[in-house]
C-alpha cells in the first residue's frame, strides 16, 4: 500500500465515523488528521451541495521512547551546538554521552553558559536548531540510557 493509499483509507475512516480528528502512530512518527468544519474557499462545493469537510494532515511529530531522558533548558537563551562558529559540535545524534559532559551552550545576556548532561546514554535527538532561541524548560536533547 502506498502512502497516498494509506492516507486515503484513513481519511475514509475520519469521514465514515464523522470524527473530528484521528491520531495515527507509525514507528517513531505520529500523524494527526483533523477534519475542518468547512472546505477552503478554493475547494468550496456548489451552494446546493452539502460541503464535505476538509481534512488537514499535520506533519509527523517525533515521539520520545518511554525510557528517554529529556534535557531541558535551565535558562532562556540562544542555543549553540559548538563553542565557536566553525568549531566541532559538542555532540551529534548517536553519540554516547556521560554525566557532566557538555552538550551545548546557551547564550544569555552575553554570557556563554555550558549545559551539561545529567544522564549517561546515547543522544537520540537534538531538538533546537543551532542559533535558535530556547525558553526555560524547553526540551533540547533526548538521551536514552
Amino acid at each position: 500500500m502506498t502512502e497516498r493509499e494509506a492516507l486515503d483509507a484513513l481519511l475514509g475512516v475520519v469521514r465514515e465515523h464523522d470524527l473530528d480528528s484521528l491520531v495515527v502512530r507509525v514507528g517513531d512518527s505520529t500523524y494527526e488528521l483533523v477534519a475542518r468544519s468547512e472546505a477552503p474557499a478554493a475547494q468550496a462545493a456548489p451552494a446546493a451541495a452539502e460541503p464535505a469537510p476538509a481534512v488537514y494532515v499535520a506533519p509527523p511529530v517525533s515521539v520520545a521512547a518511554a525510557n528517554a531522558k529529556k534535557v531541558t533548558a535551565p535558562i532562556i537563551g540562544v542555543f549553540y551546538r559548538s563553542p565557536a562558529p566553525g568549531a566541532e559540535v559538542f555532540v551529534e545524534v548517536g553519540d554516547r554521552v556521560e554525566v557532566g559532559q557538555v552538550l551545548c551552550i546557551l547564550e544569555a545576556m552575553k554570557l556563554m553558559n555550558e549545559i551539561t548532561s545529567d544522564y549517561a546514554g546515547i543522544v537520540r535527538r537534538i531538538l533546537p536548531e543551532n542559533g535558535a532561541l530556547v525558553t526555560l524548560g524547553e526540551e533540547m536533547f533526548w538521551i536514552e540510557p
